[in-house]
Formats: structure tokens, C-alpha cells, sequence
């Protein structure tokens, strides 16, 4: 195989003439130094995506506190390494079993956005490194959640809910700061208690709206028999003035039979009928002696 191979390079060399392979050489060493440069210059930069930012490591000097923003930069192949952190804010949902000041237990999901500080991403490196939030976020969204959930009963969590999220929310972003996280955003999404308890709470609505409908019919009926009385008290008084005025007052008799007539006589003339009528008919002689 070796003697193929020297074979081979024998013929490959007598196709070009003599002194040409001077000038392939350097052609070839040419090429060889463009490829080192052209190596040596990718490695010596580094690129920053959008909505991320970066640090250095040096192995003389460790972590630098300068930060990269978006776009390429340089630095010294194998003396210095970039580390590049995603500055945007990502979601994250932790759930947390925790009991409340009435001894029930209560699963609850608070979800938050983080991100960390853009000028402390040397810090959080050291500390941290750069799974940060996997480090830091579950043990104290745990934490608060079980410490709020503690100051409230059960029935307090449903009505309280608002108190309850603005004091996570104070908490939690107080804590997370001194991680050097920022939280953008910190909600409750989900509340859920034993089957046991949401039994007792559905019983409990179904009462008190059975007594509400029962206190409105008991105040409808009380309401109507005082409508009642005053109706028949009013009618008793008006009968009462009615007869002293029949009594006292002729001429009180004389108008209702006047505005009767003018009534039957109004109800008459509206309809299609021609009718005779007479004083009889028309009521004017109520109650008036008949002449013999």
C-alpha cells in the first residue's frame, strides 16, 4: 500500500514541470495562513442575540463585571470565555401544599415572571450560576406562599383573595431582589381545597341563599298585609266622609248625581246607539222624593 501510494505521488510531480513546485508550495502555504486568520478571527469573536447580554471569564481574572450588550464582540481565543444570559422575563408556575390558620389544606400555583439584573449578571454568576431561577424560585415561592397562606383561614383565601396576591406579590419580589431576580409579574392562578371542604362551602352558599329567599317572602307578605290596613283604613275614611257629607251637605249628593249623569251620558255618546234617556236613567233623580 505505501509503495502504491509513493508511486502515485512520483506520477502526480512529473505532470508539472520543473521549479512549479516552488510555486505550488507557497500557493499552498498562502492558503494555509489565510484558513489560521480567517480561524483565528472567528474565534476571536463572539455574538450577543437579541434580548440576551453577556460577561467574560478570563482565566487570569475570573468572572469581569463588564456587561455585552446585543451584537459582536471580541475577545482572546482560549484565555477568555463569554457567558451569555437570556435577559428576557420567562414564565414560571410553582404549586405549593400548604395549610391555613384554620388547619386546612390548600393547593395553590402562584406563577411569576423573572429575569435577572442586567448590571449584577457577574454576581449572579458567581453565585448562582446561570440556571438561576431553577436554584432560586421554587424554594422561595414555596416559602412565601406558605407563610401568607398561614395568616388566612380557608373561607379567607376566596373573599380575601386580592389582599392575598398583593402580599405575595410584596414578598415574593422582595425576596427574589436579594438573588439579584427581578420579578415582573407575580399572580395566583389556581386555589384549590379538599373535596370535603368545597362540599362544606357549596352547603353553606345553598343556606344562606334559602334564607335570603326567605327573609324576601317573609318582607313581601309583611309588605302587603301593610298595604292591606292602609287600603281599608283609607276606604273606611273615605266612607266616613262620605257620610257626613250626604248628611251635612245636600248639595254633595246634588254634584255626584250631576257628574254621574255627565258620565253615563259621556260613555253613551261615544258609542254607534241612539238612546233615550231620562232622569231615571241618567241618575238625577237618586234619592229625591217622586211627585204624586
Amino acid at each position: 500500500m505505501a509503495q502504491q501510494a509513493k508511486q502515485a505521488a512520483q506520477k502526480l510531480g512529473g505532470m508539472f514541470p520543473q521549479g512549479a513546485g516552488k510555486g505550488l508550495g507557497g500557493a499552498v502555504g498562502a492558503i494555509a495562513i489565510l484558513g489560521a486568520l480567517g480561524y483565528g478571527v472567528n474565534a476571536s469573536l463572539f455574538n450577543v442575540d437579541g434580548g440576551h447580554r453577556a460577561i467574560k471569564y478570563t482565566r487570569l481574572f475570573g468572572v469581569q463585571d463588564t456587561v455585552y450588550n446585543e451584537g459582536t464582540h471580541f475577545m482572546i481565543p482560549w484565555f477568555e470565555t463569554p457567558v451569555v444570559y437570556d435577559v428576557r422575563a420567562k414564565p414560571r408556575n410553582v404549586a405549593s401544599l400548604t395549610g391555613t390558620k384554620d388547619l386546612q389544606m390548600v393547593n395553590i400555583t402562584c406563577r411569576v415572571l423573572s429575569k435577572p439584573r442586567v448590571d449584577q449578571l457577574a454576581t449572579v454568576y458567581r453565585t448562582l450560576g446561570q440556571d438561576y431561577d431553577e436554584r432560586i424560585l421554587p424554594s422561595v415561592v414555596n416559602e412565601v406562599l406558605k407563610s401568607v397562606v398561614a395568616q388566612f383561614t380557608a373561607s379567607q383565601l376566596i373573599t380575601q383573595r386580592e389582599r392575598v396576591s398583593r402580599l405575595v406579590r410584596e414578598n415574593l419580589v422582595r425576596r427574589a431582589l436579594r438573588f439579584n431576580i427581578i420579578l415582573d409579574d407575580v399572580s395566583i392562578t389556581h386555589v384549590g381545597f379538599s373535596p370535603v371542604f368545597e362540599s362544606a362551602v357549596e352547603a353553606k352558599q345553598i343556606a344562606q341563599q334559602d334564607a335570603q329567599r326567605a327573609a324576601f317572602i317573609v318582607d313581601k307578605a309583611r309588605q302587603e298585609k301593610q298595604s292591606i290596613i292602609v287600603r281599608a283604613e283609607g276606604e273606611a275614611k273615605s266612607a266616613t266622609l262620605i257620610g257626613e257629607a250626604i248628611e251635612n251637605k245636600p248639595g254633595f249628593l246634588e254634584l255626584k248625581r250631576i257628574e254621574a249623569a255627565r258620565e253615563i251620558a259621556s260613555v253613551i255618546a261615544r258609542s254607534g246607539n241612539k238612546v233615550m234617556l231620562d232622569s231615571d236613567t241618567l241618575l238625577l233623580n237618586v234619592n229625591t222624593p217622586k211627585q204624586n
